[in-house]
């Protein structure tokens, strides 16, 4: 399916999470103040990329466990970031446990073929050297969490990336958007790790969210490639 026809087809339906977007960045709540308000005023683009898989039909999500598995992970992502906004409350670990949950359904949505061990072991590389980076600043329960969070979303980018074959070309522009995808997540939560546990990043909360934002819209984008490649064939 050419770039132009994804466009097309695809782009009228993230209209509102563009929108909800800018919201977000335009308001630019205060962390130090949560509220209801904000909790929703963040969780809003996740909302309507709930909105945007479920304009392909109901059929569509009951015949593609991927795209289900894709919405659930989204409805959790949702009270993930509802719980981080109280994270100074002691919501912290909540927030962690709803993203872990996450990561194991958009894995599961992935797949595990083909199997590609070689951006496995990249992808063990880069996660054991980001644990080491934050080890020395953990203590508690977290140099636990921290670990097992870093282990499934580090499983769930090896799954993202493993579907993206450029040598071969054995690949899809939704293939490509998952694997986008589960790199700006992994950059959004390991800039979140550092900010919280190390030390301050500079302009921390814009690269988060971007990020994420960015992220979450590309995993979403990755589950209607069933959908497109339907929609070819009947052109065809």
């Amino acid at each position: 399916v050419s770039p132009v026809t994804v466009v097309k087809s695809e782009g009228p339906k993230l209209v509102p999470f563009f929108k909800a977007t800018c919201v977000y960045f335009v308001l630019w709540l205060p962390t130090s103040s949560p509220s209801w308000f904000s909790a929703l005023i963040k969780c809003l683009p996740i909302f309507c990329l709930w909105v945007f898989l479920l304009a392909h039909g109901i059929g569509f999500l009951g015949a593609h466990s991927s795209a289900r598995k894709i919405l659930a992970g989204l409805i959790f992502s949702a009270l993930g970031d509802a719980f981080l906004i109280w994270q100074e409350q002691g919501y912290f670990c909540h927030g962690l446990l709803m993203f872990a949950i996450t990561h194991i359904l958009y894995s599961s949505a992935f797949g595990m073929k083909p199997l590609n061990l070689r951006a496995g072991i990249v992808i063990s590389v880069i996660s054991g050297l980001s644990y080491t980076l934050l080890y020395p600043f953990l203590s508690g329960p977290f140099t636990y969490l921290v670990a097992v969070y870093i282990a499934l979303i580090g499983f769930m980018g090896w799954r993202a990336i493993a579907g993206v074959q450029l040598a071969n070309d054995l690949w899809t522009w939704t293939k490509l958007s998952a694997c986008l995808g589960a790199v700006l997540f992994m950059v959004s939560d390991l800039t979140i790790a550092v900010n919280k546990f190390c030390f301050p990043v500079p302009y921390s909360r814009t690269i988060i969210m971007a990020t994420y934002y960015a992220a979450q819209m590309l995993i979403a984008l990755s589950a209607v490639e069933c959908q497109d490649a339907d929609v070819s064939r009947k052109r065809a």
